[in-house]
This record gives structure tokens, sequence and C-alpha cells, in this order.
């Protein structure tokens, strides 16, 4: 029987004070703007700028079919996309995974979606469209639609999503790996990795890659509400890789504080889908436990230059250590 969640609304500062629980405003002021300088957000803002700077730092990404930038640019489009057999197109500056459209498969000279849908390239067109005029943008300014190689995740990992595929957020921060959640698509989610609509957070243990515990919306849940997989068997390949390369992204971006969403993919192992100058607290709810006890424990460490490996290695042994 899942167990509800929801804090009470009468539960003291104090209390969630003692519990480490890291709140809006104190995220905001102690850490985003003390830790994120504003003169490297358009790195992260930016998913072209993003690929970029991935590369300089050898941390893979999905390949880049094409960006279409005005509405000129969809004469082209029929041309860009006749070899592409899958393919995903995404708003350059769009956020929650609001506009992504995910093409897995063909059927003649139409497309199909992973939920078995047919689309044909009208509907395409029209929806990059309205990626163009701004539908999703942030305060609904013009926009570029990015198309680009639709990641083949592991057959494992695809065993606790629906459609979709599931992906790995990580905090980062000053470097240091803190906190880790698997975000897992279900039919109330769309087939989309977004716990505002329906997935599933799933909290991931920074020191071993295996699950913690499940979430809901505001419920506990012990598997996979379309799958039926059960999310006490999970453990995260390649995990190691994934924390390297999440700390990596400290070097890459400058940014202090930043959540790191990667994908695994079937051939090529894990990649950057997205960076955050600004993730989302859910992650503690995922986790059952509060970030401020971690962020403290990096501040306490002070001011060490350690290289992405030494950094992993650190803060897993003080994780275990601390039992935080």
């Amino acid at each position: 029987m899942a167990t509800l969640l929801r804090f009470n609304p009468f539960t003291t500062v104090r209390r969630l004070k003692e519990r480490g629980i890291l709140g809006m405003n104190a995220r905001n002021v102690a850490y985003i703007a003390r830790y994120n300088p504003r003169r490297f957000y358009p790195l992260v803002d930016d998913k072209l700028k993003t690929k970029e700077a991935a590369r300089r730092h050898g941390i893979r990404v999905p390949e880049l079919y094409g960006v279409i930038r005005y509405t000129g640019d969809l004469a082209g489009l029929p041309a860009l996309l006749e070899p592409l057999e899958g393919f995903a197109v995404k708003p350059l500056r769009g956020s929650g995974g609001k506009g992504i459209i995910i093409i897995s498969g063909r059927t003649g000279r139409d497309f199909v979606k992973p939920s078995g849908k047919v689309v044909t390239l009208a509907d395409i067109r029209h929806d990059i469209a309205n990626i163009l005029s701004g539908v999703y943008s942030l305060g609904g300014r013009p926009d570029t639609a990015v198309i680009e190689q639709l990641v083949r995740g592991l057959p494992y990992l695809l065993e606790y999503s629906f459609e979709g595929l599931p992906d790995i957020r990580v905090i980062v921060f000053k470097g240091f790996p803190v906190m880790a959640m698997m975000r897992c698509p279900t039919r109330r989610s769309d087939g989309k990795a977004n716990l505002h609509q329906g997935a599933v957070g799933v909290g991931i243990d920074i020191c071993s890659g295996r699950a913690i515990r499940a979430v809901q919306k505001d419920y506990l849940v012990s598997r996979h509400p379309d799958t039926g997989r059960e999310f006490s068997d999970l453990a995260v390949p390649q995990w190691n890789e994934i924390l390297l390369l999440a700390a990596k992204c400290y070097e890459m971006t400058g940014l202090g504080y930043l959540g790191c969403d990667f994908v695994v993919d079937e051939q090529r192992g894990p990649m950057i889908l997205e960076l955050n100058a600004r993730p989302g607290l859910a992650i503690q709810i995922a986790n059952g436990i509060g970030l401020r006890r971690r962020l403290e424990l990096v501040e306490r460490l002070g001011t060490v230059e350690l290289h992405p490996e030494e950094r992993v290695a650190l803060i897993r042994e003080r994780l275990a250590v601390e039992r935080l």
C-alpha cells in the first residue's frame, strides 16, 4: 500500500531544518546566487552551447542532426528527416520536457512515436513551427528547434519506464556529486520523465548506485505502476562513469550548484541530456533526506584543488562515514 508523503502544513521551520530540508529561498540565496555566476548561465540554458562545451571536455552528448532557426528553414525539413529512422526534436531554450518530439521509427513516409502513434511530416512541421514561435520557451520568446540523435536506452533500464526513456539527475556542488535520482516515465506522465506530470522519482544512493526508495507524486511506491518492475532491484549501470561525468561538469560550466541530467545509451553509454543552473528540490523527496546537510558537508571541506576522480572518491567516502 502506498504511503502518503505530503508534508504537514503545520510542520515548523525548525523541524524542517533538523531534517536538513533545503527550501526554495535558501537554495536561491545561499547556493544559486552565491555559487552560480550569471555570466555562465547561457552555456547551460542553450542546448547547442552545452553540446559544444561537452565535446571540448570529452563528455558524450546525443549527435546533432540539424538546427531550425527560422520558419523559412522548414523548407529543408523533408531532406533533413529523410534518412533518419529515429530522432528527437527539442526547443533550444525549453524546460520541463515541454515541446519535445520523440520519433522512434518509420512506416512508409510517416513517422512513429514510442506510443505507436503515427504522425506525418506535416504534423512534425506544425510542432516545430510552435517551437519557433516560442510556445515552449521561457517568457514566450521566439526559439530554435534542435534535431538530434534518438537515444536508445538500455533494455534493463527500460523495464523501469513506460514508452519514454528514464534519465538520471545528479546534483553537483562545487564539483562534488551530492544527491541523485532516476526519473521514470509512466502512462500517467505520458511517457515523459517529468515528476510533476506523474513520472516516478527514484532516490539513488551516491555510494552504490542502488535505489533507495521511489515516489510518485506524494506517495511511496514499490514497483513501476505500468511495468510492474520492483524498484528495490534497481542498480544503475555504469554508475561510476555517471558520477565522474557529473563531477567534470563543474569545470565545464564554472557553476558551483548544478543539476546534470544523464541518459544511458545502449551503444554509447552515459551521455549528458541537459544541464540546469536552477535544479529543483523534488530530489529530496525521492531520496527521503534533505539536501542541506550534504551541501554543508562539502562547504566544510573548504577550498580543495582535486581532480574529478578525487572528488568522486572523497564524497563517497565521506557520505559513507557520516551516513548522510
